[in-house]
């Protein structure tokens, strides 16, 4: 149980509800955002008392049934309800370090898709593997360190123009950190993820203002405009497939047949990485 993330998660969602949200009266001015502690005690049906200490990181493991109450009353999606319980230290969380080991069938699959820009990312946004055309549409990740192949650092951490040049460079930064706030909470030991955010926090003041807003629901990003140096803008549709036992996603990248994009990528995919991308 993580009480100080469980508190200040707790907070973040209560002080983003109206009082006519939850079908409340809107009653005098407030001086604070938000429903009051007292207003979600009473719709989790719970005393007001052990809901503080739970917001100030003082109360012991609430049950499921007290977690599925607070969830109700604070409107929670699936996805923050699911958060709720890794914080609170009722749902499973993963030992050690999360994976880095890419299933060999998944290496296969990479090559064999046709027109299709593939790699797999870790749960901290590292690209472990890609096929060629996702190095010669992003960068030759072979000539890189693997420090540098992660796409978090590189949003946060690297130039100021957006990685690749893509056009949802803001979404994919929100990305970044709602899907590290759940990694960090799945892996509490894993010195690698503690440290990536903690390096995030210390050298972006953008990830550690958005850090703050204790999102954990990403909007799915279905299509994409990288601006490549050689073939211009490049669309394509965007499908992230999760392989839940390592805890990684395949990512790929295609385009319709006839598109624009489709002929991009088919001339990406002759002339390869080589001179392309440094």
């Amino acid at each position: 149980m993580d009480k100080q993330e469980l508190g200040a998660f707790l907070r973040s969602r209560r002080e983003r509800l109206r009082p006519q949200d939850v079908g409340l009266p809107a009653g005098p001015r407030r001086r604070t955002p938000g429903l009051r502690r007292e207003e979600v005690a009473v719709l989790a049906h719970i005393s007001t008392e052990y809901y503080v200490r739970l917001e100030q990181g003082r109360a012991p493991r609430p049950s499921g049934e007290v977690l599925a109450g607070i969830a109700e009353a604070l409107r929670l999606t699936d996805a923050e309800s699911a958060h709720l319980h890794v914080v609170a230290g009722t749902a499973p969380i993963r030992g050690g370090r999360h994976p880095r080991d890419v299933r060999p069938s998944i290496l296969a699959l990479l090559q064999r898709l046709p027109q299709t820009a593939a790699f797999v990312i870790s749960a901290t946004f590292e690209v472990l593997a890609w096929n060629d055309l996702a190095a010669a549409l992003m960068e030759d990740f072979a000539t890189v360190a693997p420090e540098r192949r992660n796409l978090a650092r590189k949003a946060f951490l690297g130039p100021a123009e957006p990685p690749y040049g893509i056009s949802d460079a803001a979404e994919f930064r929100l990305t970044v950190v709602m899907e590290l706030r759940a990694t960090l909470a799945r892996y509490p030991a894993d010195p690698d993820v503690r440290g990536l955010v903690e390096q995030l926090r210390a050298g972006s003041a953008d990830f550690a203002r958005l850090w703050e807003r204790h999102d954990v629901q990403a909007t799915p990003v279905l299509t994409k405009t990288f601006r490549h140096p050689t073939v211009g803008e490049v669309t394509v549709d965007c499908d992230s497939l999760a392989v839940p036992d390592c805890d990684q996603h395949l990512v790929l990248y295609t385009a319709p047949p006839g598109s624009r994009g489709a002929e991009a990528l088919a001339f990406l995919e002759v002339v390869g990485s080589a001179g392309v991308r440094s």
